[in-house]
């Protein structure tokens, strides 16, 4: 069945807005964007007042301590679970697959490798099997074997030695090569000294947090460089004169300036994180210096356009002039299918 969607306004990506907007969806798939006049015909048409837009991408969930239908109908269809025990995740990764799930499209690391008795083998949060540990190389490169042929589509490593012991750089160096030779990316929960340039200096491709111990200008320059920032600002209480907040702000908004690429991440599971977009984060991202414009590209899974996901959603306001406009969402759609309220 081919689905037309129609609103005053969408934005479907980057810098591209249009009035009087139309998007058709066929198959789970984008088949049409943009102006209500050239959108082809469809055996459906539903019309919404508000703002059509790809829908949220939340990169660091830990979707076992959240509810998924809640995080599906507060506009996020896709989440990145970085840390759950591997027969736990994984069967519910392949699971959301089907048109059936009442939950968004769920993509996983499985656990995150880490240290003999290192983070988070003894997070009071954790179940057993989130952390797996790897005593040397070899073990390392044995693990992240087993996790793609599980299918993980990234590896996670604990780098917080606030918490225990961390991987030695051999150990660490193992894990990225393995997961860049089964081409996968290597996500680091790198926090405590020195820490976040260990990740560098191994070549991780992203810090699944904004580092809230204050960087040095030069290892911000290399992370802009090299890695991604995956937000997760939220996280650190909810007034804004939290020390640690304080910190991360100031790391993100040098990395930005630097040119760093931010990604939306919420860290749902941790504390009082609600499912769903959190506005507060997006709030805060755009304290860290991004734009409006910025903030939506973090937050989205893909942009509106032939081939792309047929994932939307509508808001009531513009989110272009106030991200508040997430607060009521009108229209929730995964794979071209309306979301129930």
């Amino acid at each position: 069945m081919r689905l037309l969607l129609r609103a005053p306004r969408a934005w479907l990506g980057a810098g591209r807005t249009v009035d009087y907007a139309a998007v058709v969806c066929e198959d789970g798939v984008i088949v049409y964007a943009g102006p209500k006049a050239g959108a082809p015909s469809a055996d459906r048409e539903v019309a919404v007042d508000g703002t059509l837009m790809p829908a949220a991408a939340d990169r660091h969930v830990h979707i076992g301590l959240s509810d998924p239908l809640a995080v599906l109908q507060r506009g996020v269809t896709a989440v990145r679970d970085l840390g759950w025990p591997a027969e736990r995740i994984f069967p519910l990764a392949d699971l959301s697959e089907m048109p059936s799930f009442d939950g968004p499209l769920i993509r996983a690391a499985g656990p995150i490798l880490t240290a003999p008795g290192g983070y988070p083998t003894r997070a009071a949060w954790a179940p057993e099997g989130t952390g797996l540990p790897v005593a040397d190389a070899e073990e390392a490169a044995a693990a992240v074997e087993g996790l793609v042929a599980r299918g993980a589509t990234a590896v996670k490593v604990s780098l917080n030695d606030d918490e225990g012991p961390v991987p030695g750089d051999a150990v660490l160096a193992a894990i990225v090569d393995a997961a860049h030779d089964a081409e996968l990316p290597v996500t680091a929960h790198a926090q405590g000294e020195g820490q976040v340039e260990r990740a560098l200096g191994a070549g991780v491709d992203e810090l699944a947090h904004t580092p809230w111990l204050r960087l040095r200008d030069d290892t911000i320059r290399r992370c802009a460089a090299s890695v991604r920032i995956v937000s997760t600002l939220a996280i650190h209480g909810l007034t804004a004169d939290s020390p640690a907040l304080g910190v991360a702000l100031d790391n993100l908004r040098r990395f930005h300036a630097a040119g760093g690429t931010v990604i939306y991440g919420t860290d749902l599971g941790n504390g009082p994180i609600p499912p769903g977009i959190v506005v507060r984060e997006l709030l805060l991202l755009l304290e860290a210096g991004l734009t409006h414009d910025e903030v939506l590209t973090a937050l989205v899974r893909a942009p509106l356009e032939p081939g792309a996901p047929a994932d939307l959603i509508c808001t009531a306001g513009d989110p272009l002039r106030s991200l508040a406009a997430f607060d009521e969402l009108r229209l929730v759609v995964r794979g071209g299918r309306v979301v129930p309220a």
